[in-house]
């Protein structure tokens, strides 16, 4: 007999009469294809689960369960797959096969099994599983490519942090989960302070790689899984602490502020002294009127407030404090009061 050409399948084997397998086992082998046999639907099932054969050759009338339940049983395993079921059967009539396919059957060999049309019908399903295997590589090729998009598409291209885009779909989600869970939820809004002045000395290019190595820093900074740094726009920055109370906030800007001492950045434009940042701290357990606009609006109020206390500090509303002095008089300052350009 000659050698097939195709791939090997693993076949899976069911029909109650011994005598049927052996020559149907006997003429597979010979084709080079592996075999599972069994003679029971319950049993085909189990190995159908277990082993996820290629193609299944299934004997319709068997005692028990016949070849249809088996078929459906097998088919509810699968829901995103597909393996071939070819139905071995003497019923030749119309109903006979539209049962069998209903019950997830794809094709029917009819007892005495001819080997011709036996190994015609599977050169068929070798062809329709190649087929279906390249058509799952290219899926599953197509869902990494859409995962990359996707991550792209929520990432700062300059810093490699979260986006507005990105921060804005985490502080709703953050959001929500506080105000659910009834637990406390921190935004710090970050500036680059005299970012312009720095701009305008050194060139952008180096402003650039400046708010990369500032990025860096906040991103290492956030080092539970949910705290976030993200990067607002131009030289602003988005720190969220989900679960951190006021003090904690305070303890934890503290910490970047030595941090940031400790980089020690030239700023090109004041001679000896180091780049800086100042931020605003908004701390709350959310209500069911706490909102995303909100949350910010009190964040950038309190970093004008830092800004007006002169600069490299954190202020914040709710402790009436900032980073430096551990406590201001400024806690109703109104950012439209000074000017952007002289602050910032």
């Amino acid at each position: 007999m000659a050698a097939n050409t195709e791939a090997a399948l693993k076949i899976l084997l069911v029909d109650d009469q011994q005598s049927h397998r052996m020559v149907l086992s006997a003429e597979l082998q010979a084709r080079g294809h592996q075999v599972l046999e069994t003679d029971n639907a319950e049993s085909a099932v189990r190995l159908f689960v277990q082993c996820r054969p290629d193609a299944v050759l299934l004997d319709v009338e068997m005692p028990e369960h016949n070849g249809h339940w088996a078929a459906r049983k097998m088919r509810e395993t699968e829901p995103e797959g597909w393996t071939p079921i070819i139905f071995l059967s003497g019923l030749v009539g119309d109903g006979d096969l539209a049962t069998g396919i209903e019950a997830g059957g794809d094709d029917y060999l009819f007892k005495p099994v001819s080997p011709v049309v036996l190994h015609a019908k599977l050169r068929a399903m070798q062809r329709l599983c190649s087929q279906q295997r390249q058509l799952v590589q290219l899926t599953d090729q197509l869902k990494a490519s859409n995962a990359s998009l996707q991550a792209l598409s929520v990432r700062d291209p300059l810093t490699g942090l979260t986006n507005r885009r990105g921060l804005d779909v985490r502080l709703d989600e953050e959001l929500r989960a506080a105000r659910r869970d009834k637990q406390p939820l921190t935004l710090m809004l970050v500036d680059v302070d005299n970012f312009k002045l720095y701009n305008d000395t050194a060139g952008h290019l180096q402003g650039d790689q400046c708010l990369r190595r500032i990025g860096q820093l906040l991103g290492e900074t956030c080092r539970r899984p949910r705290d976030l740094a993200a990067r607002f726009g131009g030289e602003e920055f988005v720190i969220l602490l989900p679960g951190t109370s006021h003090s904690g906030a305070m303890l934890f800007a503290k910490g970047l502020q030595k941090t940031m001492r400790q980089l020690a950045l030239p700023h090109p434009a004041e001679g000896k002294r180091c780049v800086t940042v100042s931020g605003g701290i908004s701390t709350c357990v959310p209500d069911g009127s706490t909102t995303i606009e909100s949350l910010l609006s009190r964040a950038d109020a309190a970093l004008y407030t830092a800004k007006s206390l002169g600069r490299d500090r954190f202020f914040c509303f709710e402790t009436q404090a900032d980073t430096n002095t551990g406590h201001a008089e400024a806690g109703h300052y109104d950012r439209d009061q000074g000017s952007s350009a002289e602050m910032f």
